[in-house]
């Protein structure tokens, strides 16, 4: 907060929250990072949110608002621009003679203030709110609220374009001008989508209309509907953006382009595929503020949190993860090149397409087209002197072979596959030829994975779960515990769900699962059984773990993670 660090730190020693020590090693580790003091002190678990929201109101008596308890008035939201609401951490709340009354994060703070009487014209009125609730609150509204100035671009779109009579086919051949409205129309929904922390934008035209639908948490939102005239014209401008043929509409063409928000580049990764009605496009966005490249924000258990540590510490061997596509595969990948990174170590990654680009690590992006794939950049690569090689996937039998032979030959080799559990993963190979003595030597452990909606803290409910939904999960003796389902609130658009956390399970090949490789079998379930044997925790068991304690629901366990054998895992 704009409090002087003095008056918080000796109010929090008066008031008996914090000892002098604990607040000497917060104000230490706030002149390296330059955060707040109070957010320091939560985010050790010195003191809680409540506690620290509590003590501001005190001192500056200003009072605080749980924002999840209140009903936003969006037309207050529409008066104040995103790039305010996200630079300073804010949220309009209501609007009423001749005020608006704002939750802020830092509501000391005059320049905020200034900004936010300037773009509404109206006096503030500020609040404190948790800047928990305040991250959730922006990015669910700033997302699915209606943008006001969009119907303005439409209208200036139809007049520019429409009442020129030209042909739908003649829109897309339109040279436009820097200040036109499909350019501001298009980058309107840029805006709305990196501000709300969208992962995916798409723009599909229909028989009447052109639907734009944003993905958040896993999920998709239909967020705008578009004149049918506009798709066109907008299809047009993001291909420019993105170096693609406008002229040609016929086949399905990939492109990516780059562009600046709040002082931050965001990349994004396009994709076009002609349909009934025209042209589907759907742009990927690869924001480097949301990506995750720290082990300890995967959500691990603290028993998986260490088996991925022991992994990523090997300086030799193989360790695949597993999953299907969207599970976070690459995020994992990231997160342990990111903990082992250093100067002492030649890191080298083949990916399709680099995602994100990680500080001293040298990423290579493989290009079918011109000859580069993985088996033929990895044998490049292997004469580079690396230490640590990341693939970004094991596709084909040749890739695999070489991706064994590195593990032996001494190099750290990380890749993913498509399986859907860890044991799956030696099967997997032996099918692609690998001998299992090379299995058995090269391997070191395998990582599988889910991803699932975190439920809302604000609105889950609480209830004990029934003996039919037990034995329907084979664990009978989790009846009449409690577990939590999905409510509905303003903080999750009344969806129950904010968020989304990983499931896990760790399977390390131990010398009785080698033993068993050496005698010939890959049987997944008897290599699964022996894994659990030996401690493995398995997805379910993690996603029913994490259910018990709130952080998701089981119907998200459920739908996620497939029961061998039950035709009703659903």
């Amino acid at each position: 907060m704009a409090v002087q660090h003095k008056m918080l730190g000796e109010t929090l020693i008066d008031m008996k929250l914090i000892s002098f020590q604990q607040l000497e090693e917060a104000l230490s580790e706030q002149s390296q990072s330059g955060e707040k003091l109070g957010q320091i002190l939560v985010q050790q678990g010195i003191m809680s949110e409540p506690q620290l929201m509590e003590t501001l109101e005190y001192m500056l008596g200003i009072p605080q608002v749980r924002i999840s308890n209140i009903d936003i008035d969006p037309e207050a939201v529409k008066l104040i621009p995103p790039h305010i609401i996200k630079q300073y951490k804010l949220m309009p709340l209501c609007k009423r003679h001749g005020s608006i009354t704002v939750a802020m994060a830092d509501p000391l703070n005059q320049q905020a203030i200034d900004d936010t009487r300037m773009s509404s014209g109206l006096e503030v009125i500020p609040l404190i709110a948790s800047v928990k609730e305040l991250d959730i609150a922006i990015q669910q509204y700033i997302a699915f609220n209606p943008d006001p100035n969009m119907e303005k671009l439409i209208g200036e779109f139809n007049d520019k374009y429409c009442s020129q009579k030209m042909q739908k086919r003649d829109l897309q051949l339109v040279k436009i001008d820097y200040d036109a409205p499909v350019i501001r129309m298009v980058n309107s929904i840029l805006t709305k989508a990196v501000h709300g922390c969208c992962s995916d934008i798409h723009i599909e035209p229909q028989d009447t209309y052109t639907r734009v639908r944003f993905r958040m948490d896993g999920e998709l939102y239909e967020v705008m509907t578009l004149p049918q005239s506009s798709e066109a014209a907008i299809i047009s401008r993001i291909k420019i953006m993105s170096g693609m043929d406008i002229a040609e509409k016929r086949v399905p063409q990939d492109g990516r382009f780059r562009m600046e928000f709040d002082r931050r580049e965001v990349d994004f990764r396009v994709s076009t595929l002609p349909a009934f009605y025209g042209e589907k496009i759907v742009l990927r966005i690869l924001d480097r503020n949301n990506v995750i490249t720290q082990i300890e924000r995967l959500g691990l258990s603290r028993e998986n949190r260490r088996k991925l540590l022991f992994l990523s510490h090997r300086l030799f061997g193989m360790i695949l993860i597993t999953g299907p596509t969207g599970s976070g595969k690459t995020t994992t990948l990231y997160s342990m090149l990111s903990e082992i990174n250093s100067v002492n170590r030649n890191i080298v990654t083949l990916e399709e397409p680099v995602e994100y680009s990680l500080a001293g690590i040298n990423q290579v992006q493989v290009n079918p087209k011109a000859g580069l794939s993985f088996a033929r950049g990895l044998r490049s690569v292997l004469r580079q002197d690396p230490d640590v090689i990341m693939l970004g996937e094991i596709r084909d039998q040749e890739t695999a072979k070489m991706a064994v032979q590195a593990a032996l030959t001494g190099h750290l080799m990380l890749s993913t596959l498509h399986t859907n559990s860890a044991a799956g993963a030696l099967a997997r190979l032996s099918d692609m030829g690998i001998e299992n003595f090379l299995i058995s030597s090269a391997l070191s452990g395998v990582v599988a994975q889910r991803l699932v909606r975190k439920l809302c803290p604000n609105c889950r409910i609480k209830y004990v779960l029934d003996k039919d939904t037990a034995i329907r999960l084979k664990q009978p003796e989790l009846a009449r515990h409690v577990f939590y389902r999905p409510g509905g609130c303003n903080m999750c658009r009344q969806s129950g769900y904010a968020g989304r956390l990983a499931l896990h399970e760790i399977l390390l090949t131990g010398s009785t699962i080698r033993t068993l490789l050496s005698c010939g079998s890959t049987s997944e379930n008897t290599i699964q059984d022996i894994a659990i044997e030996e401690g493995m925790k398995t997805i379910l068991e993690d996603g029913i773990s994490k259910a018990q304690e709130g952080l998701t629901s089981l119907e998200e366990v459920l739908k996620s993670v497939i029961l061998e054998g039950d035709d009703n895992a659903y």
